[in-house]
């Protein structure tokens, strides 16, 4: 069966299967999820516990010798094998297999793994985990779906957040789910458990967004004027590099400017977008609207400000290197504020 971290939960309560296979690359609900099936396995009488590690020199046979050894005390086993890799190969495939085939009684194998490939999730293993356990995908949460998931976890701990509260915390934690519980494990040491205003968070929580020059293209390419302003702020503040700040930024603006051009000339924008390799589906819309903003001779001067950056990063202007870095971010996300004007 294939579950959800939140679908987990209810399942822990029966019986346990053979076989769980928890895979994704988001940390905090990955180990939540971890720790939920060794304490579910605790609590069945799994008291035994075996880890085998994955590496590029594994030998597969562990497995099967594992699987075949009883338990030096009879009890309930739980074995752990930590792939370091989803590709585990024919061997693997085959170690797998046999082992679920003929699984164990009184034990469970539980498989850590990476985010798994699209590929990977039709492959004779992974169907066959499907058969007989769990697949366990754990996805990063949406940036639009963060206020009800720290809204849902806040009321698990006896905190009711008040109007805004959720959507604040999210806005400043940006995704970060650990930063996330860092700080409600925090207001719980201050805060007793009842309503929670802004005011009481905003004199609880640190600011713990994280920022890359990726989250400040991102901020240009989906119009956040205000976001722009932040991260370039955090940023500067964490040292850095400017060239690396304009390449992010010089790479959207070239593109932009170029699908700009190519409509101009009469084809239709979602058929000079839709060519464009470098832009996933899921990214269409997104720059649609941003050659939307502006139009074709603004994403020249926006090109002109970024040589003009450029200069000045390298000291042939005495210009603030972060005031153009703003300006150009600004001018991609629609407030061409001085667009490419000394």
């Amino acid at each position: 069966m294939r579950l959800n971290v939140n679908q987990l939960t209810g399942q822990l309560k029966q019986p346990l299967l053979p076989v769980y296979l928890v895979s994704g690359d988001e940390p905090l609900q990955h180990g939540e999820a971890l720790d939920a099936i060794r304490a579910a396995a605790r609590a069945q009488g799994h008291l035994e516990r075996e880890v085998l590690e994955h590496d590029n020199h594994f030998d597969w046979n562990l497995l099967a010798a594992m699987a075949d050894n009883l338990s030096l005390f009879g009890d309930r086993r739980l074995i752990e094998l930590r792939l370091s890799s989803s590709k585990i190969g024919a061997e693997g495939s085959k170690a797998l297999l046999e082992y679920l085939q003929r699984p164990p009684e009184d034990t469970v194998l539980l498989i850590i793994a990476p985010k798994l490939e699209r590929s990977q999730t039709g492959s004779k293993w992974v169907k066959q985990i499907d058969a007989a356990g769990a697949l366990v995908s754990v996805w990063p949460v949406d940036r639009n779906q963060l206020p009800g998931w720290l809204e849902q976890r806040m009321r698990s701990q006896g905190l009711q957040p008040g109007p805004g509260v959720a959507h604040w915390l999210a806005e400043r934690v940006e995704g970060n789910l650990m930063a996330a519980v860092q700080e409600l494990e925090k207001l719980r040491l201050l805060q007793e458990p009842g309503p929670v205003d802004q005011e009481q968070m905003m004199a609880a929580v640190a600011d713990s967004a994280r920022y890359t020059v990726f989250d400040l293209a991102d901020s240009a390419l989906e119009g956040r004027t205000a976001r722009c302003v932040r991260v370039l702020q955090v940023l500067k503040a964490e040292g850095t590099p400017q060239p690396l700040a304009l390449w992010a930024l010089l790479k959207e603006t070239r593109l932009l400017a170029g699908l700009a051009g190519e409509a101009a000339q009469g084809r239709p924008l979602a058929q000079v977008i839709g060519a464009r390799r470098e832009i996933w589906d899921k990214r269409r819309s997104l720059y649609d609207q941003a050659v939307r903003r502006l139009p074709p001779k603004d994403w020249q001067r926006l090109l002109q400000s970024c040589g003009a950056a450029d200069r000045a990063i390298k000291g042939m202007d005495k210009t603030d290197p972060w005031l153009l870095l703003e300006e150009i971010a600004l001018g991609i996300a629609g407030s061409p504020v001085n667009l490419g004007k000394p």
